[in-house]
């Protein structure tokens, strides 16, 4: 929405309205603190003291960080466990096809494809500027951003009275801790006889940001960066001890700490701290964001795949300070710079250490965690504060501060969540309001990311960039590479000389219907995890038959979940449900079995539910593996698979699409694309989605050869059928090239030739005018007699073939049948 004038604040529990304060600017005229997002769509990011009293960015400037006060109290810290619980879905049946609509704009040009991005998109470089660009001509701090730095206040300080312009020194009024927005430093200053002082680049919590030249390496450009209550020697050297480890931190997507140095103000005699950090020149990602524009001037949100770039940089970074144990507490737009073709994290001041629940807590309203406040911060937290950047990032999220600060829009209302029905589903994960169901770790969000934008990178351009999933194995086996059948009554009907149309088109090919038991061992199956006790004895059994395989288990060095699921697939491929059941049961009951991977076992309640036949229950197990792992093709492939089953054609094409356009490795999904077309009267996508089947596919040849009976099945009499039947017929010409053996080459040429005879005898429809010598199909003129005499040839081949003698007895007839009359 935009704001104007008359339009109640924002911030909860203020009655004020934002007036227009001349040239352009608007705040409100109570809190005196400007809208969240402007009437040009602008975002900023007004971060805020866990206790919620003052908006720290309109404190701190453009640097953006923010100190809260323990008055929350010392929280306690609560870590997830190992692996983060599956959540349930509450929808009655499969989740709605979601990926709908028109693919949002392609990727951008500009640069290779780099570093950012992980190779799979082009991200526009940002070149570096001259840091001379960067230093501000006129350090002010604007009134409206001056407040109280003293944590445990927050008060307006330094603002215009009776006519008067506010004071830029003084002390607070409120808590008489003094305050002052005049920079310290001043160009020529040299800071620890090295830091040559150049010009102010900012102002943010702890004060002004300067630009400076390390004269001792290399004139190198580095930036200088206050620390907190350093007036005098003793304070200087708590703070100086606390953050030495940030020194320690040496990574590409992380901004250098050089130094911790020390100055004496002149002015006041006091000595201050800084931190000397290295200089990144580029654009943060705010002003990425709002640097594009629609021709009606509003904020144009990225591309999702250009923000999933930048969403798996940053948690590279952040997965790096989780390793040192270290978490970053205040991720969103501001903190993050893209220089040429990487994304570094800039503001290391709300780093603190996990056992820290001493410290300033550091955060901003619409990116923070909501459980801070009770429970501190966590690597939950840190991953939730990335999930809302991203969510920034790609939409005009509108109220992410207030109204949706602790929650997404309905997806009903958000174009880009309609269309990448993964993305918003990485997103939900990663804001859950329980933490403990967030994502485990900054390595599995980013691979779940990297997942969701190999997927919108095939949506969008069809490009397949597929990697080996480090959860589930390849595909086993396709669902059903068949697709359909022959009637056997067709021989006889058209062997009836003048049998009506209708009759004779009666006995066409149709549907094979689904195995769910076989469907259910068909899908992939779950890498075995590599901290169960048996994952070494189990990969040694990885192909041993069913039968053989249960004798083998009870060897078994102990008891373990993974043993158990094992015992369980066996049982399934036995066909022996009910002791599947039972021993799910008995895997479900134990605790251990939860904290080693609930989602292995809630992936198993789908087998087992789909393989008894309870297919709702099997959709709902398989859509909370997707909700909890929206980057892997295996639930979406399985929802597919249940939606068919249910009868729900339109969600299972849409997961279909999902999986085959993203990974031709799992052709299942091309040949369930196909079947759910062929439903819905889709005969050109059917064909096509089998047709895209490659060559190195061991199911190459029956792809082809279902699309070959995909193009004649059930096709009306008054059907234009050339146009089909001379690509079947090229193509039946391809296969035997191609090495299709001659028993299914000639059956598949009865099909394609009888197709033709009902197409004639039912009146030639869409056939060209004109009299002439007909057109041949394979190797028969295109009329009634050609055509029987290219049927009698190939059952008379078939016939020489079979195996069986009651089989080429029953094939000589139906050549004879055929055969048309003749005076030899």
């Amino acid at each position: 929405m935009a704001v104007h004038g008359g339009v109640r604040c924002q911030r909860p529990g203020c009655a004020g309205r934002y007036d227009d304060a001349g040239g352009g600017e608007l705040y409100c005229d109570v809190c005196r603190l400007a809208p969240v997002v402007s009437a040009d769509g602008l975002l900023s990011s007004p971060a805020t003291e866990i206790t919620g009293r003052v908006p720290e960015d309109e404190r701190a400037g453009r640097d953006g960080s923010s100190s809260a006060s323990g008055s929350a109290g010392e929280p306690t810290r609560q870590m997830p466990g190992p692996a983060v619980p599956v959540p349930e879905r509450r929808t009655d049946s499969v989740a709605g096809s979601g990926a709908s609509g028109s693919a949002a704009s392609s990727g951008p040009s500009g640069s290779a494809r780099g570093r950012l991005g992980a190779g799979l998109v082009t991200v526009p470089q940002v070149p570096r500027p001259d840091p001379h660009t960067a230093v501000l001509e006129r350090p002010e701090v604007p009134e409206r951003k001056r407040f109280c730095s003293r944590g445990d206040c927050g008060a307006a300080v330094g603002r215009a009275q009776g006519g008067r312009p506010g004071r830029t020194e003084g002390f607070c009024t409120k808590c008489g801790h003094p305050y002052s927005f005049v920079p310290k430093l001043r160009p020529g200053d040299m800071v620890h006889g090295q830091y040559e002082v150049v010009g102010c680049l900012a102002h943010g919590g702890l004060g002004w940001i300067y630009l400076a030249v390390d004269r001792a390496v290399a004139d190198r450009w580095v930036v200088l960066k206050g620390l907190l209550d350093t007036g005098d020697e003793e304070a200087l050297a708590v703070a100086v001890s606390e953050r030495r480890f940030l020194a320690e931190i040496e990574h590409a997507n992380i901004v250098r700490i050089y130094n911790f140095v020390e100055h004496l103000d002149p002015s006041t005699g006091s000595l201050d701290g800084y931190i000397v950090m290295e200089y990144v020149g580029g654009k943060s990602l705010k002003d990425i964001a709002n640097d594009r524009r629609t021709p009606q001037g509003r904020r144009d949100p990225l591309p999702v795949e250009q923000a999933c770039a930048y969403g798996i940089e940053a948690l590279e970074a952040l997965g790096e300070l989780h390793r040192r144990n270290l978490l970053y507490c205040d991720f969103k737009v501001d903190n993050a710079i893209q220089q040429h073709d990487q994304l570094k994290l800039i503001d290391m001041g709300a780093v603190r250490r996990m056992d820290d629940i001493r410290s300033p807590i550091y955060g901003t309203i619409g990116y923070q965690a909501p459980e801070i406040a009770e429970l501190g911060p966590s690597v939950a937290s840190d991953l939730y504060t990335v999930a809302r950047t991203l969510a920034v990032l790609t939409f005009d999220f509108q109220g992410y501060t207030n109204v949706f600060a602790d929650s997404l829009p309905d997806p009903e209302h958000i174009e880009v969540f309609r269309t990448y029905e993964s993305f918003y589903r990485l997103l939900v994960r990663a804001t859950d309001p329980d933490r403990s169901r967030r994502f485990a770790s900054a390595e599995e969000m980013a691979e779940q990311l990297t997942g969701v934008l190999r997927e919108v990178v095939a949506l969008q351009s069809g490009e397949q960039r597929p990697a080996p999933s480090q959860l589930f194995g390849p595909e086993l086996r396709v669902v059903d590479t068949e697709l359909m059948t022959v009637e056997e009554g067709a021989g006889s009907l058209l062997g009836a000389r003048g049998a009506a149309p209708e009759a004779v088109a009666a006995g066409g090919p149709v549907l094979r219907p689904l195995d769910a038991a076989r469907v259910a061992l068909a899908l992939p199956v779950p890498r075995v995890d590599p901290a169960d006790p048996n994952a070494g004895f189990l990969a040694g059994l990885m192909t041993v038959a069913p039968a053989e395989l249960l004798p083998a288990l009870r060897s078994a060095p102990a008891d373990s979940p993974e043993l158990r699921l094992r015992a369980l697939r066996a049982r399934l491929e036995t066909g022996d449900g009910p002791a599947a059941q039972a021993l799910l049961s008995s895997v479900e009951a134990e605790p251990a079995a939860r904290a080693a991977g609930d989602w292995r076992r809630v992936w198993n309640r789908g087998l087992v539910s789909l393989a008894c036949g309870d297919r709702e229950s099997a959709a709902l197990a398989f859509d909370a593996v997707y909700d909890a792992f929206p980057g892997e093709p295996a639930p979406k492939l399985a929802l597919a698979v249940c939606a068919e089953l249910l009868g729900q054609l339109e969600t299972a094409a849409e997961y279909y699409r999902l999986v085959w356009t993203a990974d031709h490795g799992f052709v299942s999904a091309a040949f369930g694309l196909a079947r759910v077309r062929l439903a819905a009267g889709d005969r050109g996508g059917a064909v096509e989605a089998l047709e895209a089947v490659p060559e190195a596919s061991i199911h190459h040849t029956a792809a082809r050869i279902a699309a070959v009976r995909a193009r004649l099945r059930q096709r009306p009499p008054h059907d234009a059928l050339l146009d089909d039947l001379q690509a079947a017929a090229r193509e039946v010409a391809r296969l035997a090239e191609f090495g299709l053996d001659a028993g299914r080459r000639e059956q598949l040429a009865t099909e394609v030739l009888g197709s033709a005879l009902d197409w004639v005898l039912s009146g030639s429809h869409g056939a060209p005018p004109g009299g002439g010598r007909p057109p041949s199909l394979l190797g028969s003129a295109l009329d009634e007699r050609g055509l029987r005499f290219g049927l009698e040839r190939s059952y008379r081949l078939l016939a020489r073939l079979a195996q069986r003698g009651e089989e080429r007895i029953e094939l000589v007839e139906r050549a004879n049948r055929f055969r048309p009359r003749t005076w030899v």
